[in-house]
């Protein structure tokens, strides 16, 4: 089609990124549903989707932990449809652990993934946006890119870093017409929460560890979220809003846990925020016991 808008999503086998993928097919753009591995029982879902509803959505293989693997994507894409409109960078995971138990190993690969990762797509699309004098580079950070809890620190870490060079590349990429969108979920009922990685020395230190009854109090407060998460649907109809305003906000927050959350904190001092998540995750200070 001429002059069709085109999409690329990262990590499109599951969750946000696979609902993102079908509702931008479904709504004109021309999709490239990416993922690390392209195999058919990862592929396959969205793929047989994309047949039996006949949207013009392309599963292609882009690793964005591989430079080689994200440039040989772009090219592709640009080679076949000469134009990118939309990115989402939606690929990640969450490292679970505290700060002493967690590798330099584990820490590393928790950043290249969640952060060098988008790093990596965001140098390959953004020339070809600033030669089209338009464009929208959609990252997904998360509630816990701007309040942290306990025992994620490496996560929260690389989350936060997106936000802040999200809103520093805002201001070198409008005067080319490419804006920036970060979209930040509280609970989302998807594999996100499968596949948490848990540091392995603090699996095996486990239950001997100082951490172990505030790993019990996180199992306890994770539950809870997961029973009130929303479906990854909800985050890719805001991102569908953001894409296709001409002049979107820099920041959406998804769901009603993260809009409470951000209040909170909004309207709270830094003590009085503190207390409260102390609270939350039974928590005693020192002074306290």
């Amino acid at each position: 089609m001429e002059g069709q808008k085109v999409a690329v999503v990262t990590g499109s086998s599951s969750g946000i990124g696979f609902e993102t993928s079908l509702t931008l097919a479904r709504n004109g753009f021309y999709t490239y549903a990416t993922m690390r591995k392209v195999e058919e029982g990862k592929s396959k879902p969205i793929t047989d989707i994309a047949k039996n509803d006949s949207l013009q959505l392309q599963v292609i293989e882009l690793d964005v932990n591989n430079d080689k693997s994200v440039i040989n994507a772009i090219d592709t894409i640009v080679d076949e449809r000469k134009r990118i409109d939309v990115v989402v960078n939606n690929a990640g995971y969450a490292l679970g652990g505290a700060l002493e138990e967690t590798s330099m190993g584990e820490i590393k690969e928790q950043f290249e993934t969640n952060f060098f990762g988008a790093v990596r797509v965001m140098q390959a699309i953004v020339p070809i946006m600033r030669n089209q004098k338009s464009g929208k580079i959609v990252n997904i950070t998360s509630m816990g890119g701007r309040v942290a809890i306990p025992l994620d620190p490496f996560y929260h870490g690389s989350k936060f870093a997106l936000e802040g060079l999200s809103e520093s590349i805002q201001y070198e990429l409008e005067p080319f017409g490419i804006k920036i969108i970060l979209i930040e979920p509280g609970a989302v009922g998807s594999n996100f929460w499968n596949n948490i990685k848990t540091a392995n020395k603090a699996s095996s230190n486990y239950p001997n560890s100082p951490y172990s009854q505030l790993a019990n109090n996180m199992s306890e407060a994770f539950n809870r979220m997961v029973q009130n998460a929303i479906h990854p649907s909800e985050v890719a109809k805001v991102i569908l809003d953001a894409v296709t305003s001409d002049n979107p906000q820099l920041r959406y927050v998804v769901g009603k846990d993260a809009t409470m959350v951000m209040e909170a904190r909004k309207n709270m001092s830094d003590r009085e925020f503190e207390n409260l998540m102390k609270k939350q995750f039974g928590i005693q200070s020192s002074i306290d016991r």
